[in-house]
């Protein structure tokens, strides 16, 4: 049989996180000792009372269906929270879980964008906002958010971006891969431009929990009514509380987009795992410790790792504000290790060296390599030694 696939999946490019860490667990079943640092997760277990709290719901017969866009008691847990983490008050209509973040911002895209609607993303950006755009028949436009100015970009870039056919803006504050921060004073000004142009701002704030040395976090939905009416707060329990696995993310905002999104999960994906719904709401609604040791503990990690990174030979690295990740410029790195670029040397990184990274291509900034301290403070110290030797010995070697 002759297989044609549709062009939509044609012209994907392939998440290149997902492909280092597959690359990395060849390595390791073939019994090298290969150090990831790839991964998009936190390395503690979900907490226990959330894990009993999933357990107790299938004890209690609670494994049906639920509502496509999410239990009632878990919108709730949702709009409480949001009202007391950032003092904003939506309805349950305002409000719609899916199967993860990741997946909620696939349905947005399908529900508002038209064939060659333009989505302005700045770069660096996380590697599935463009091709979710372009599944959903949308063009991405890419502003560069400059590394002298924390990879965040200005309102004056974006004007620039605009055109007729832009339909929405994507923000990830904290930021995957950068984990740099928009301020209150920036985020205003960059919704003013938004405003003007009657944009949609996907505000992506998965990460808003894990944020360091005395840095916030701030939704862009916060700062006005006006900015509230055209924001869709994307986020989830996956990151704050270690529940990657669970897929439990939700979208927040204009009642007309949900209803939309709702009754495209109630084609796609029927509804959220039950029992992953009633862990997540556990994980609202119950103690909220877990979440602060996990980020005291990524706070050292980054403390730590920080100044070794940036004692290695053509490696310089901003610090980062929140997120789990580092995002260090390795291009003098690479040349001095004599490679022609970036991609080659993660590529000798790994397979010499046994450390698997994730070149910054994928995030649209190739003089890069995204680190993730989502590991003991022990493997990040050796992966980091394994690095600053790798490129010695390079160097030497020519």
């Amino acid at each position: 049989m002759k297989v044609t696939l549709a062009n939509r999946v044609a012209a994907l490019t392939p998440s290149s996180t997902l492909a280092i860490t597959a690359k990395a667990k060849e390595l390791k079943a073939q019994g090298l000792n290969v150090i990831g640092l790839g991964a998009g997760e936190p390395d503690f277990n979900t907490p226990e009372h959330i894990i009993e709290a999933a357990y107790q719901s299938m004890k209690d017969g609670k494994t049906k269906y639920t509502p496509s866009g999410g239990l009632p008691e878990l919108k709730k847990a949702i709009i409480n929270k949001l009202e007391k983490d950032q003092n904003l008050v939506y309805k349950n209509s305002e409000v719609m879980v899916g199967i993860g973040a990741k997946h909620v911002l696939y349905t947005l895209f399908q529900v508002i964008l038209n064939e060659g609607d333009e989505v302005i993303i700045p770069t660096p950006y996380w590697v599935s906002y463009p091709e979710q755009v372009k599944l959903a028949g949308g063009k991405p436009v890419y502003v560069e958010g400059k590394e002298e100015l924390q990879f965040k970009i200005t309102p004056e870039q974006l004007e620039a971006a605009i055109t007729e056919k832009t339909r929405a803006i994507i923000l990830n504050s904290p930021s995957n891969p950068t984990g740099m921060i928009y301020t209150k004073e920036e985020l205003a000004a960059i919704g003013e431009v938004c405003l003007k142009h009657d944009l949609l701002i996907v505000s992506d704030e998965i990460y808003e929990k894990l944020v360091y040395d005395g840095h916030s976090h701030v939704s862009i939905a916060e700062i006005s009514t006006k900015l509230k009416e055209v924001t869709m707060i994307i986020n989830g329990v996956s990151k704050s509380h270690s529940m990657t696995g669970w897929r439990i993310g939700y979208a927040v905002g204009n009642e007309t987009i949900i209803s939309a999104m709702t009754d495209l999960a109630s084609h796609s994906t029927s509804n959220p795992t039950t029992t992953s719904q009633y862990g997540a709401i556990e994980a609202y609604k119950g103690p909220q410790d877990a979440v602060e040791e996990m980020r005291k503990a990524f706070e050292e990690r980054l403390h730590t790792i920080h100044e070794k990174l940036i004692a290695i030979p053509g490696v310089s690295c901003l610090k980062p504000q929140g997120a789990f990740y580092f995002f260090p410029n390795v291009k003098e790195a690479a040349q001095l290790a004599g490679f022609r670029n970036v991609d080659d040397f993660v590529t000798g990184l790994l397979e010499e060296a046994l450390v698997a990274v994730v070149p910054g291509s994928g995030f649209g900034a190739p003089d890069n390599i995204r680190i993730s301290y989502a590991t003991s403070l022990e493997l990040l110290e050796e992966a980091v030694e394994r690095i600053h030797a790798y490129i010695e010995k390079k160097r030497n070697d020519q």
